[in-house]
C-alpha cells in the first residue's frame, strides 16, 4: 500500500550519482518510492494528524540536539530515520532528505509535507536558515510544540470526563427504559388501575422507542452528519466559534486557550525573525477560533496603514485587556516577543486554574444528574408498587 501520493508534475533533473553521499545509496525499491524534487509538490501523508501530534515534537527535539551538538542536517535526518518506529514518518524523513540531496534548502523540502509541516513550522525554519540559527529554531519550535501539546491534553482530559459520564449514564437509562421498563409494564396492565403520571410517561416512552427507535437513530445520525457539514463550511465555524465564546463559564475557558495560543505562537514567529505581518498572518490560524483568525486579519489590515499591534487589537473585547496593555508596553521597550511569551504563560496558568475549578465544580453537578437521570426512572417505576402497599395497609 502506498504511504504517500504526490501530484504529478514535471520533476527536476536528479543530481549525479557522484554528489549523493553513501547515505543516499538505497535498494532499488525504496528508490522507486522516493519523490523528486518538484516546484510545488503536495505530498499526502497517511495518518498525518498523529505524527503531528506524536511524532513531530520528539523529532523537532532530537533534531535541534543534533544540530547544536554540530551534526550536519543530513546525517541528523539519516539517524532520526532510522530512529523513528512510525513507517509513514520513517518515508517523510527519507524524501525530506531526498530534496535536500537535490539541492533544496530544508525549508523547502518541509513545504512538500504541508498536512504535517504548516506555515508556523516552515517560517520558522526559514528564518532560523537565514539567520545561521536552525539549531536554535528547531529548539524553539520543540518547546512551542509540547507547550501546544500539553495544553490541548490537559483542556481535552477535562472536558472528555464530564462527556464520558453523561454517555455512560445516557446509554443505561436507554437501555432501562427498552428493557427493564417493558416488564414492570406488563405487570402493572394486570392491575388494571391508573398509573401515576411519571410511570406512565416512561412506558409511553418505552413503547415510542420501541416503536420508532430505528427512525430515531436514523434521524440522529443524519442531523450529526449535517451538522459535521455545517460546521466545515466557513459561515457555520465562525457561527460556532462564536458560539463557544459566549457560553457561561466554558467560553471564557476557550477564550483564555485562544488567547494563549495567540500570544505563544506570535512569541515564537518573532524571536525567529518572521516580519510582524506575516507572522500576524500565520498566527491567525494557529488559535483554534475563527473569531480570532477574523480580528487579527482585521488588525493585521490596521498594522499594514501604520498603527501599532495593541491600538489595532483594543478595538476588539475578544482580546484580553491585559493582553493589550503588556504589548503596548512590550512596543514601547521593543521587547514585543519576550511580553507574549510572558502573556502566554500566565494565561497557561490560567487556564490551568479554571480547569481545576471546572473539574471540583462538574463532579457534584454529574452525581446529581446521575442520581435525577438513573434515580428518577427507579423511583417512576416502583411508585405504583409503594401507592398499591399504602392501599393494601389502609385496607
Amino acid at each position: 500500500m502506498a504511504v504517500f501520493r504526490t501530484q504529478a508534475v514535471k520533476a527536476a533533473p536528479a543530481a549525479a550519482p557522484t554528489a549523493a553521499p553513501p547515505s543516499a545509496q538505497r535498494p532499488a525499491a525504496r528508490a522507486a518510492a522516493e519523490p523528486r524534487r518538484t516546484k510545488a509538490a503536495a505530498t499526502r501523508v497517511v495518518g498525518a494528524k498523529s505524527i503531528r501530534n506524536k511524532e513531530l515534537p520528539p523529532f523537532s527535539r532530537q533534531l535541534s540536539a543534533m544540530l547544536l551538538a554540530g551534526m550536519p542536517l543530513i546525517q541528523a535526518l539519516d539517524a532520526l530515520e532510522d530512529q523513528t518506529s512510525d513507517k509513514n514518518f520513517k518515508m517523510v524523513v527519507l524524501g525530506l532528505k531526498n530534496y535536500l540531496h537535490g539541492g533544496a534548502s530544508f525549508s523547502e523540502a518541509l513545504t512538500h509535507y504541508p498536512s504535517i509541516f504548516d506555515q508556523l513550522y516552515v517560517n520558522m525554519i526559514k528564518a532560523g536558515e537565514s539567520g545561521g540559527q536552525l539549531g536554535e529554531t528547531a529548539a524553539r519550535l520543540a518547546g512551542f510544540l509540547e507547550d501546544a501539546a500539553k495544553l490541548t491534553r490537559k483542556v481535552k482530559s477535562a472536558m472528555s470526563y464530564p462527556v464520558i459520564v453523561m454517555c455512560i449514564a445516557l446509554g443505561i437509562a436507554t437501555a432501562m427504559i427498552l428493557f427493564i421498563v417493558p416488564v414492570f409494564a406488563k405487570m402493572f396492565a394486570e392491575f388494571n388501575q391508573k398509573l401515576p403520571a411519571p410511570t406512565q410517561f416512561l412506558i409511553n416512552m418505552s413503547n415510542t422507542l420501541k416503536s420508532y427507535g430505528v427512525y430515531v437513530l436514523a434521524v440522529g445520525i443524519g442531523a450529526f452528519i449535517a451538522f459535521q457539514q455545517w460546521k466545515k463550511t466557513s459561515r457555520g465555524a465562525y457561527r460556532l466559534s462564536a458560539f463557544a465564546l459566549k457560553i457561561p463559564v466554558i467560553g471564557e475557558l476557550n477564550r483564555k486557550v485562544a488567547t494563549s495560543r495567540f500570544a505563544r505562537t506570535f512569541a515564537q514567529l518573532l524571536k525567529s525573525g518572521v516580519p510582524i505581518l506575516q507572522a500576524m498572518e500565520i498566527v491567525s490560524r494557529a488559535t483554534g477560533n475563527r473569531v480570532f483568525e477574523s480580528v487579527i486579519l482585521e488588525a493585521r489590515t490596521t498594522v499594514e496603514q501604520g498603527e501599532t499591534l495593541s491600538s489595532a487589537l483594543v478595538k476588539y473585547s475578544c482580546f484580553p485587556k491585559l493582553l493589550v496593555h503588556m504589548l503596548a508596553a512590550g512596543e514601547k521597550t521593543g521587547k514585543i516577543d519576550e511580553m507574549m511569551q510572558n502573556i502566554a504563560d500566565f494565561y497557561d496558568d490560567e487556564v490551568d486554574t479554571m480547569l481545576s475549578g471546572l473539574t471540583s465544580l462538574i463532579e457534584p453537578m454529574l452525581m446529581i444528574f446521575l442520581g435525577v437521570v438513573i434515580g428518577g426512572i427507579v423511583i417512576s417505576m416502583f411508585l405504583p408498587i409503594f401507592k398499591m402497599g399504602e392501599v393494601v395497609g389502609g385496607g
